[in-house]
């Protein structure tokens, strides 16, 4: 029995020999050397083949150059959100830095027009920044960070460089509450600075106006005239700016006109406030309630006893006697009649002597 395989050639064995196959390569080998020295035929083929296999190197090179252009591309947008972060926070800080510098230069504005508003009535002045604004219709109230331990008190006069604004309410350790001229609960006395009315200027519940209702048909006032504190209430100097008249309506079946005004502090933007004191003795301070009330009338005490020289009371002539006939007589000379006389004005009359009496039956001889 045979074996499959065991009796042919093998596979490898089929082709040319080693030695010949060098031979044809090496020949083929010099034969193209020979045509690229001569004619640049390789570098053709060449260019060829570079074109055929550059998708291949491409789609090998693929994944990593993705990756390395997704890690650039990362890193990059992560840098320029970091700067565009800073350039934000720097232009933020430039804005806050313009805007606190305008607010102080408006402060500075707004202190340089209190200080030039102060009449010489005003002693002492205190600043105060307002805390919180209530401007219901209720309720026309200011929060100042002044208290007690900064000298404000109760009933204190409150301006601005524009007007009056209002007087201390309440007062705390550290704040003040400040009700507003424009309260409802508020009246303040006021005065006509062209002609010299005096009224009161009531508030009305709106930051934007005041009520006098308590001025005659007949009384001189026109609209654009000034308001001037009268100085009769206790509180506020006098001649404080106040408000300015914006309607006078007069009905001839009505007593009193219809007259309303503007305040002239800006109450809803004023950031600032004044506290003032009023100069003692000043002719401008204001009224206190001493001096306006009036003295009642004492009981004198008892007066002591006093020695006083005795009037002398001018003396009442005595009536003169009956007449009796006598005889004259040589020893006894002939006594003329008395006769009265009425006393001068301011001279005390001297007293007169009575006469004696002659017996009875006459004198003997």
């Amino acid at each position: 029995m045979a074996v499959f395989g065991s009796g042919g050639r093998s596979l490898g064995g089929r082709g040319p020999s080693f030695g010949f196959r060098f031979f044809v390569y090496a020949l083929l080998s010099v034969v193209l050397m020979f045509y690229d020295r001569k004619g640049g035929w390789l570098d053709t083929a060449r260019y060829g083949l570079q074109a055929t296999i550059y998708p291949l190197q491409l789609a090998v090179n693929s994944p990593s150059a993705a990756w390395r252009w997704m890690k650039e591309s990362f890193a990059s947008r992560e840098a320029l959100q970091k700067e565009v972060d800073g350039l934000r926070a720097q232009l933020r800080e430039q804005q806050l830095m313009t805007m606190r510098q305008a607010a102080l230069e408006s402060e500075n504005a707004t202190l340089r027009g209190l200080s030039s508003a102060l009449p010489e009535v005003i002693e002492k002045r205190l600043v105060g920044e307002v805390v919180s604004l209530e401007t219901s219709s209720l309720r026309q109230r200011l929060l100042i960070n002044r208290g007690g331990t900064s000298g404000v008190f109760k009933a204190q006069p409150v301006i601005t460089g524009d007007g009056v604004l209002g007087q201390v309410y309440r007062i705390g350790p550290f704040s003040a509450e400040v009700i507003l001229i424009t309260d409802s609960e508020h009246g303040l006395p006021v005065q006509v600075l062209r002609s010299g009315v005096r009224t009161i200027a009531y508030g009305t519940g709106r930051s934007t106006a005041l009520d006098l209702p308590y001025v005659p048909q007949n009384y001189d006032v026109k609209v654009g005239d000034t308001l001037v504190t009268s100085g009769l209430d206790g509180v506020f100097p006098y001649g404080l700016p106040v408000a300015r008249v914006t309607r006078v309506e007069r009905d001839p079946t009505q007593p009193l006109a219809q007259i309303a005004a503007a305040p002239l502090a800006r109450i809803e933007s004023d950031r600032e406030v004044l506290f003032i004191w009023a100069r003692p003795g000043h002719p401008a301070s204001p009224v206190s309630p001493e001096a306006l009330a009036i003295e009642t009338t004492k009981p004198a005490p008892p007066a002591k006893p006093v020695s006083r020289p005795a009037t002398r009371k001018p003396a009442t002539p005595a009536p003169a006697p009956a007449a009796t006939p006598v005889e004259p007589s040589a020893a006894t000379p002939e006594q003329p009649a008395d006769e009265s006389r009425a006393p001068e004005p301011g001279v005390e009359p001297e007293p007169v002597a009575p006469q004696p009496e002659a017996p009875p039956g006459g004198p003997t001889t």
